[in-house]
C-alpha cells in the first residue's frame, strides 16, 4: 500500500491530483472502475477526475482516504494547489496583454524610496504595483485610482504627472491604515488644531510626533509622505472612512510657511467640505472651495487682528515681523510667507527668518531641520 510519506505534498510546483491518483490505483493494482465501485460513484465521475476536468471534493477526499490510505489533506491540498496555479497561470496570461499600464508610474523614484522593488520581468513589476495599490487589476486601477475623492493643492505652473499622483495617494494611504486613530471629533479636531499652531515655533522632531499623536486622539491621520519626481502637490486630504480623516503632506517646498500652510488648509476641507463630495483644485487657484481653505488656514495661522496690526507698520519691519509672531505664538516664517503671498514683502525679503526642512530619511519618512 502507498505510504503517506510516498505522497508527500509538494507546493513548489502544480500537480495534476488526476495523475497523482492514478499512479496511487497502479500501485494498488485497481481499476477505475473497481474506485468508482469502491466509492458508489459513477465511473463518468472517476474519469473526469482523473483528467482533471472535475475537482477533488472535501467528500470525495475522505473517500479516498478511507479506500487507499492516503490522508483527505494531502487530496485536498494537492487540488488546491492544482487550481491555485491554474489561476495564476490565467491572470498572468490576460496581465501581459496589459503590462504596458506600468509606464506610467516613477518606477524608479518609488523603488528608491522603499515602496516597491524594481523588477526585471514587467509582468512581475506589473504584479508588485497591483500589489501596492491594493488592487485586482488594471482595469480596477483605473476605476479606482482615477476617480479618487481628494481635495489636493497643486502647483499653478506645473502639472502633476497622474501616476505619481497616484502613487503618492496611495503611500499616504498605506501609512494612514496603520495608524490607530479615534473616531472622528469634529470639536476635538478643532482643539487639536490650537494646540498644534503652537507646535510651529518648535522643531521637526518634536512638532511631527505631536502633531500626529493630537490629530489621531481627534480621529485624523496625519501622514509625512516625500515628494516623487512631477508630483506638484504639497498636500492632499480625504476621508479614509465616515470615522477617520487624512491629511498627507509632501514637504514640496521646504519651509515652515508653505508646511503649515499646507497643513491648515487640508485641515479645512475636512472642518468644512463634508466626507463624500471630491475636491479638485484648478491651475488657477479660483474654485470656492479651495478659496475657502486658503482664507481658512490664513486666517487660523495669523488672526485678521494681528495682521491688521502688522500692516500699521509701513514698511514691515524684521523686527515687526518678530514681535507679531512672538505675541501671537506663531512661527516667523510663517508671516514672512504671508506677507510675500500677499506682495507686501519682495520674494527676496526674510527669507532667513524661513525654517528649512529636509527629508532626514527616506526609509523613515521623518523630517529634520
Amino acid at each position: 500500500m502507498a505510504t503517506k510519506r510516498d505522497y508527500a505534498y509538494k507546493p513548489d510546483y502544480a500537480v495534476l491530483p488526476g495523475d497523482t491518483l492514478r499512479e496511487a490505483l497502479d500501485s494498488l493494482s485497481m481499476t477505475q472502475r473497481d474506485l468508482a465501485s469502491r466509492m458508489g460513484r459513477p465511473l463518468k465521475t472517476i474519469n473526469e477526475i482523473i483528467k482533471g476536468k472535475a475537482s477533488i471534493t472535501p467528500d470525495t477526499a475522505l473517500q479516498l482516504e478511507r479506500i487507499l490510505g492516503i490522508p483527505a489533506s494531502f487530496w485536498l491540498n494537492l487540488e488546491r494547489n492544482y487550481r491555485e496555479v491554474l489561476a495564476r497561470r490565467k491572470d498572468e496570461d490576460r496581465l501581459r496583454t496589459e503590462v504596458a499600464w506600468i509606464r506610467q508610474f516613477p518606477l524608479r523614484a518609488m523603488a528608491k524610496a522603499g515602496w516597491i522593488h524594481t523588477l526585471k520581468s514587467k509582468l512581475r513589476q506589473a504584479q508588485e504595483l497591483l500589489q501596492f495599490f491594493g488592487v485586482a487589476t488594471p482595469e480596477q486601477w483605473r476605476g479606482l485610482w482615477t476617480h479618487v475623492g481628494v481635495a489636493y493643492r497643486k502647483s499653478a505652473v506645473f502639472k502633476s504627472d497622474p501616476g505619481a499622483v497616484a502613487a503618492w495617494l496611495r503611500k499616504g494611504e498605506v501609512e494612514a491604515q496603520r495608524l490607530q486613530c479615534q473616531a472622528y471629533d469634529l470639536e476635538r479636531f478643532r482643539t487639536a488644531l490650537a494646540e498644534v499652531r503652537g507646535l510651529t515655533l518648535r522643531p521637526p522632531d518634536v512638532f511631527q510626533p505631536e502633531v500626529t499623536r493630537l490629530c489621531a486622539e481627534a480621529g485624523v491621520a496625519v501622514v509625512f509622505v516625500p515628494e516623487l519626481p512631477k508630483l506638484c502637490i504639497s498636500g492632499a486630504s480625504r476621508w479614509l472612512s465616515p470615522t477617520k480623516g487624512l491629511i498627507q503632506l509632501s514637504l514640496r517646498y521646504k519651509s515652515d510657511d508653505h508646511l503649515w500652510f499646507s497643513f491648515f488648509h487640508e485641515a479645512a476641507h475636512l472642518l468644512l467640505h463634508g466626507k463624500r463630495q471630491v475636491f479638485i483644485d484648478d491651475d488657477t487657484g479660483k474654485d470656492g472651495l479651495e478659496a475657502e481653505a486658503n482664507v481658512f488656514a490664513a486666517n487660523f495661522l495669523i488672526p485678521p487682528p494681528a495682521f491688521k496690526r502688522l500692516l500699521k507698520s509701513t514698511p514691515v519691519t524684521e523686527a515687526t515681523i518678530l514681535r507679531v509672531a512672538k505675541e501671537i505664538g506663531v512661527a516667523p516664517g510663517i508671516i514672512v510667507g504671508r506677507l510675500q503671498h500677499e506682495s507686501l514683502l519682495q520674494f527676496s525679503e526674510c527669507n532667513h527668518l524661513k525654517k528649512r526642512f529636509e527629508w532626514a530619511s527616506r526609509t523613515r519618512r521623518r523630517a529634520a531641520a
